[in-house]
């Protein structure tokens, strides 16, 4: 099992947060996380997705963070073909 967290948004919000940063405005979030000190820190959380036989295609693969060549080596090969993976 493994956890994904999408690329693309990761990315996205971190580019936002650097131009927030660099130009010397507010940093926002759609949530706030405590860093410990009581203090509230804002926050994107993006949502990790558990992949699965099921999911893997529209997840890891579809986003181009793995191909089936890497993932379907040979040991492994018949369990992607039974699961659709090929």
């Amino acid at each position: 099992m493994t956890i994904y967290k999408p690329i693309r948004p990761e990315a996205k919000n971190a580019a936002q947060l650097a131009i927030s940063l660099a130009t010397g405005q507010g940093v926002t979030g759609t949530t706030t996380v405590d860093n410990g000190a009581n203090s509230a820190i804002p926050a994107q959380i993006i949502a990790p997705i558990v992949v699965t036989k099921e999911n893997i295609k529209d997840t890891v693969i579809k986003d181009g963070f793995w191909k089936v060549e890497e993932i379907c080596t040979a040991a492994v090969k018949p369990a992607c073909v039974a699961a659709g993976i090929s």
